[in-house]
């Protein structure tokens, strides 16, 4: 069988199938949801793999005709937070081999996501001839130099990430400061490639203001300021809420802060949900903002599409799709001075960088662009124009195709090994 144009795309814990943001749905499972398909596009047949969590859902969901996710069992058919799934990676090897075995599939190249993932393609290259290519999506070493509390799975996820770096025959850096980051703080070793995330250009920036506030309900009058993604600390939320109570707009505009992202009662998503409504409350926001909860493909274009400005407050980002999405959609992003969001956002072209954690900083930033609706404008469409420029989906996947194509070509043909 030739394998040259199949490809499996590894993403254990992030669906690719999965609405996003649900428990852990954000960017990682659009980033390997819109590679697969776009890819498909190109003549690959895709093999997305990740961990079924539910005992109702699909094994096997087909996306188009060659490109499909297919759900292995491993472990408990529920939701598993991330840091407690290493123990479970054995078993989802041993499906993945033998769902190969009974559908004669071999792949060439393994496209892995997440440290995870990771582990899981070097432990597949014990027993076939395959390439592996890995997007960390998130690098334990940058983490946890921000995080107060350092789980116990850290010690084996540094080390995997330093082999990974160090074996794989690519690594794919979404941004130079990711790229950065390996060096300084994984390995000097290893092959890296820059290739950006992308986002779909067709779909945002479809939908006028004023259509998505007539959808939506809201006002022509108001200023909305807008938050999209899950419910975790790291992602800053509480900076966000501080910020927009400390702007000289409430009380003076029709101000809207949109807090948009799923949540799940009694799970940390859901806890987080709950410590940010508190704080909304305390600062004396309730007024002012709401919690659409989690949105759909197709609901989210006009949430992008009604806002005035997109804040992406997080403590760390390795890219931010987030921020892509919104400028394709033609809105100014205020974001963290940190990770990817420093490639992505011009300061003063496409939108403002704040310190992380800083509110005064982005309450000055939000007060910036929301007094001046002519500079709004003008950051929107330069967003909008660095979008469509470099970070398309079809474009990143152009890229992607020729890393696979030049790996597979300088690799040595060998059958591969796929007794289970």
């Amino acid at each position: 069988m030739n394998t040259d144009k199949r490809i499996a795309l590894i993403s254990v814990h992030g669906d690719p199938a999965i609405d996003i943001g649900k428990e852990e749905a954000g960017g990682q499972n659009v980033y390997v949801r819109q590679v697969g398909e776009a890819l498909a596009r190109q003549g690959w047949q895709v093999d997305m793999f990740t961990r079924k969590t539910k005992a109702t859902q699909s094994t096997i969901v087909q996306h188009s005709p060659n490109c499909r996710t297919i759900r292995l069992i491993a472990g408990e058919q529920d939701f598993i937070p991330r840091d407690k799934l290493f123990d479970y990676l054995p078993a989802f090897v041993s499906q993945l081999r033998q769902f190969q075995l009974e559908n004669n599939l071999q792949y060439s190249i393994v496209h892995t996501n997440y440290w995870l993932s990771a582990w899981v393609g070097m432990e597949l290259k014990k027993h076939q001839s395959l390439q592996q290519i890995h997007t960390y999506h998130s690098l334990g070493a940058v983490k946890y130099a921000s995080t107060e509390h350092i789980p116990p799975i850290a010690k084996t996820r540094l080390a995997v990430e330093k082999e990974c770096l160090e074996t794989a025959e690519c690594i794919v850096a979404t941004s130079p400061q990711e790229k950065e980051h390996m060096r300084k703080l994984v390995s000097l070793k290893g092959n890296i490639k820059m290739i950006p995330c992308g986002t779909d250009i067709q779909r945002f920036g479809s939908v006028s203001r004023s259509e998505a506030r007539l959808r939506l309900g809201i006002p022509r009058s108001s200023l909305v300021v807008l938050y999209v993604g899950r419910f975790d600390r790291r992602k800053g939320i509480e900076t966000l809420v501080r910020a927009v109570s400390r702007s000289i707009f409430p009380g003076l505009a029709d101000i809207r802060l949109v807090i948009a992202g799923g949540s799940r009662p009694g799970q940390s998503d859901g806890i987080e949900r709950a410590r940010i409504e508190t704080i909304v409350d305390e600062v004396g926001l309730r007024e002012y903002t709401t919690f659409p909860g989690q949105l759909d493909r197709d609901e989210l274009p006009y949430y992008y599409g009604a806002a005035n400005v997109c804040v992406v407050p997080s403590h760390y980002e390795p890219f931010g799709l987030v921020a892509i999405e919104a400028m394709a959609s033609r809105i100014p992003v205020i974001a963290s001075e940190v990770g990817g969001l420093k490639f992505t956002v011009v300061p003063e072209q496409t939108g403002l960088l704040c310190p992380p954690k800083d509110d005064l900083a982005f309450a000055t930033a939000i007060d910036r662009i929301l007094s001046s609706p002519t500079w709004e404008q003008e950051l929107g469409e330069a967003a909008r124009q660095r979008v469509e420029t470099m970070f398309s989906w079809q474009g990143v996947a152009q890229q992607l195709s020729k890393l696979y194509t030049s790996i597979a070509a300088e690799s040595i043909k060998q059958p591969s090994l796929l007794s289970a």
